[in-house]
């Protein structure tokens, strides 16, 4: 028996991955190409799967996986009472983005999500319909708002471009992760004051849905130590 880690695929949270690990001394590459998700790790006894850092929140929380690399943005929303079935084990430093709200650069009277809530009042009076927020964070997002006391609006789903859906009056807002921001200015729309939901990174995150055994237990402290995480 090993242990099961789950890390992304493909692209630059892989590689980063990799890189993070193998400064650590456990390496990790793939075998066979690119097509086979196969790969290998020497340092640890680690069986590593690849997965899309999608997947990964939902093999943590059935326990098929003992250990995995995702956002932590991705196991907030795909993980209802998140912190009950994972435990944050290390943030790894890369694949930073925040999930933010993001409304119209020409709405110059909303600053704040009090605006917001204002405007959504206002819209769903003067329109009939609730104010509509395009996002694929849903349980993120409606925690968010219900907190910050905003009512009348709707989630659209987005699992797309979600920036362009105001340009193409698919929603009046959005709530979507960015890096920079470039694409929100580029689509003309401005992050809220106080719009900030999370700040989001690639994190080694353990299942508590997992079959621990004293074998599994140990080998986790030993590639804890390995890893320098105590």
């Amino acid at each position: 028996m090993s242990l099961r880690l789950g890390v992304p695929s493909k692209g630059r949270l892989m590689d980063k991955t990799f890189d993070w690990f193998a400064s650590r001394g456990v390496t990790m590459q793939r075998s066979g190409s690119e097509r086979e998700y196969a790969a290998e790790v020497a340092g640890a006894d680690v069986t590593l799967m690849l997965l899309s850092a999608g997947e990964i929140p939902r093999e943590l929380q059935t326990g098929r996986i003992h250990l995995g690399v995702t956002g932590s943005d991705l196991v907030r929303e795909r993980i209802p009472a998140w912190d009950q079935v994972v435990a944050e084990l290390a943030p790894l430093g890369f694949g930073f983005a925040d999930l933010v709200i993001a409304v119209p650069k020409c709405w110059a009277d909303v600053s704040t999500l009090d605006d917001l809530d204002a405007v959504a009042a206002d819209f769903r009076a003067i329109h009939g319909q609730r104010l509509r927020i395009a996002t694929k964070y849903h349980r993120l997002v409606r925690e968010f708002l219900r907190d910050a006391g905003v009512a009348d609006y709707q989630l659209v789903d987005s699992q797309g471009a979600t920036e362009g859906t105001v340009a193409h009056g698919t929603a009046e807002a959005i709530a979507d992760i960015t890096s920079t921001g470039e694409t929100l200015r580029a689509n003309h729309l401005k992050i809220l004051e106080d719009g900030l939901m999370h700040r989001s990174q690639a994190t080694l995150f353990k299942s508590r849905n997992a079959e621990w055994t004293d074998e599994s237990r140990a080998m986790l402290a030993d590639l804890m130590r390995r890893l320098g995480l105590g």
